[in-house]
């Protein structure tokens, strides 16, 4: 299982949280050096707390489940 196919597994986890608040998440990509770009789509895009969602959540989460991975941004 590729890198991208490994944080699209955790992101599956993540998603009905997201989605049961009118948002959701979607990968933009997964560089060599383990950082996952995404976007937050919906109420999660407009969110003032989208930055905790992010780095509290969603970054906590794939660093747990998937140790290559250094960090999580947004786009």
């Amino acid at each position: 299982m590729t890198l991208k196919e490994r944080v699209e597994e955790v992101l599956k986890k993540v998603r009905p949280a997201l989605q049961a608040d009118g948002g959701d998440v979607e990968l933009l990509g997964v560089t060599d050096d383990g950082v996952v770009k995404v976007q937050l789509t919906g109420a999660c895009g407009s969110c003032p707390f989208s930055t905790m969602t992010l780095k509290h959540g969603i970054e906590m989460r794939l660093k747990d489940e998937i140790p290559e991975i250094k960090e999580v941004v947004s786009f």
